[in-house]
C-alpha cells in the first residue's frame, strides 16, 4: 500500500502518519519528492488493511494499492526516476593538486546523461588495466570495469588475480579519475571488494543468491544488478527488492541477454526489457551489449539500439590486444574500435535529445 501526501504537507503530519504505520506492525519506505512525499508500507497484507482508516489523516491525499510482489523497486513507490550518485574524488588525484577530501564532484546515474563503463572483461595484468584506463578514459568513458575474480565453467580456467587485480583497479582509479566496479560473488568477499570499488556488481549467476543480495542491500555502496540468463522481468525486480528491502536504494538494474532456443550468438539481448523497466520501476537501467552479443562485430549496432531504447548507461568490454585476451576476447573491443563506437553512440544520443 502507499500512501501519497498532499503538496506542501507539514513535515509533523507526514510523521503521525508514519508513526501510525509503525503502531500498525509496518516497516516504513519514505520517499521525499520535490512536489510530494510518498509513504510505502513495507510487507504489508493489502487485504488485511484498511485503508480508509489512514484517508482520514491530517495530510494524506490519497491511498495506492500494489498487488505487484515488489514494492519498493515499483515506479508507484518514488516519486520520479532514482539518479544514484558516485563520488569522483580520485578525478583529483590525477593531476596531484588536492586531496581525494577535498573533491565533492559525483557521477550520476539515471539521469539524461547516458554513463559508459569500459574495460576488460578480467584483469590479466596492471599494465593492461592501467593502459585501458587511460585510453577509455581518453574516449569518454566514466567508469571502469575489470573482473579480480571472475567465475568459469571449468576450474582449470584462468579465475582472476584476486586482490592484486584490486590493487591495480584501484591504482588506474588514482591515475586517471574513473569510478570503478567490479563483481562481488559471495558474501565472503564483500568487505574485500566493499573496501576497494566504487559500485558492486552482482553477476548473471547471482542473481538469485538471496544472501548475497541481502548483503549487498545492508551496505551503501551502489550496486550494479544483472539479469540472469534465465531471469524474467518480474524476477529481475524481485531480485532488487532483496536488495533495497535491506536500505540500499542505491540499485542499477542491468540487461545483458538472455538464453532463448537460438545459437548464433551467445545470448539473445532482450532491448524490450529496457523501456519495459523503465515502465515498470524508478531504478535506472544499464545495457551490457557484449555479454548480450558475445560477438565484438554485433557490440556496436546493440549498443546504439539500447542508447535508442533510453538505457541511462552501457557497459562495454575493452582490451588492449582482444585476440590475446584471456577471456571473452570474442566481444572485447580493441582501443581503436572503442573510440570509435563512442562517436557514433553521441551521435544516436543526440538524436533522442540525450548525450554521453
Amino acid at each position: 500500500m502507499i500512501i501519497v501526501m498532499k503538496r506542501g504537507v507539514e513535515p509533523a503530519a507526514i510523521e503521525s502518519v508514519v508513526r501510525r504505520v509503525g503502531e500498525l506492525g509496518h516497516r516504513v519506505h519514505l520517499s521525499r519528492g520535490e512536489a510530494r512525499t510518498i509513504i510505502g508500507l513495507i510487507g504489508a497484507d493489502e487485504y488485511k488493511l484498511d485503508y480508509r482508516s489512514f484517508e482520514i489523516l491530517d495530510g494524506v491525499d490519497k491511498i495506492m494499492r500494489v498487488m505487484s510482489p515488489y514494492q519498493l523497486a515499483s515506479r508507484d513507490f518514488a516519486d520520479g526516476d532514482t539518479i544514484i550518485s558516485i563520488p569522483t574524488s580520485a578525478a583529483s588525484l590525477a593531476s596531484g593538486k588536492k586531496s581525494r577530501k577535498e573533491v565533492a564532484a559525483s557521477i550520476e546515474i539515471g539521469g539524461n546523461k547516458i554513463i559508459v563503463c569500459a574495460g576488460p572483461s578480467t584483469i590479466e595484468s596492471r599494465e593492461q588495466i592501467i593502459e585501458t584506463a587511460h585510453a577509455v578514459k581518453s574516449a569518454g568513458a566514466t567508469l571502469l570495469r575489470g573482473s579480480p575474480f571472475t567465475p568459469r565453467r571449468s576450474p582449470y580456467a584462468f579465475e582472476g588475480l584476486g586482490e592484486d587485480a584490486l590493487k591495480y583497479l584501484a591504482e588506474a582509479r588514482e591515475q586517471t579519475g574513473l569510478a570503478i566496479i567490479a563483481e562481488v560473488m559471495s558474501v565472503a568477499e564483500l568487505d574485500l571488494l566493499s573496501s576497494y570499488v566504487d559500485i558492486l556488481q552482482v553477476g548473471a549467476r547471482n542473481n538469485q543468491n538471496y544472501p548475497l543480495l541481502k548483503a549487498v542491500g545492508n551496505q551503501s555502496k551502489p550496486v550494479l544488478l544483472k539479469r540472469g540468463v534465465n531471469s524474467t522481468i518480474e524476477e529481475v525486480l524481485l531480485a532488487a527488492e532483496h536488495v533495497l528491502v535491506g536500505g540500499n536504494k542505491n540499485v542499477i538494474l542491468c540487461e545483458r541477454g538472455i538464453s532463448t532456443y537460438e545459437i548464433a550468438t551467445r545470448y539473445t539481448f532482450d532491448v524490450n526489457a529496457i523501456p519495459l523497466l523503465q515502465e515498470m520501476t524508478h531504478l535506472p537501467v544499464m545495457a551490457d551489449p557484449s555479454r548480450g552479443a558475445g560477438r565484438a562485430t554485433l557490440v556496436p549496432p546493440i549498443a546504439k539500439a539500447a542508447v535508442a531504447a533510453g538505457a541511462s548507461a552501457l557497459m562495454l568490454d575493452v582490451h588492449p590486444d582482444p585476440e590475446r585476451a584471456l577471456i571473452n576476447g570474442s566481444q572485447s573491443l580493441n582501443f581503436k574500435q572503442f573510440e570509435q563506437v563512442m562517436r557514433e553512440l553521441k551521435q544516436v544520443a543526440s538524436a533522442v535529445g540525450r548525450e554521453i
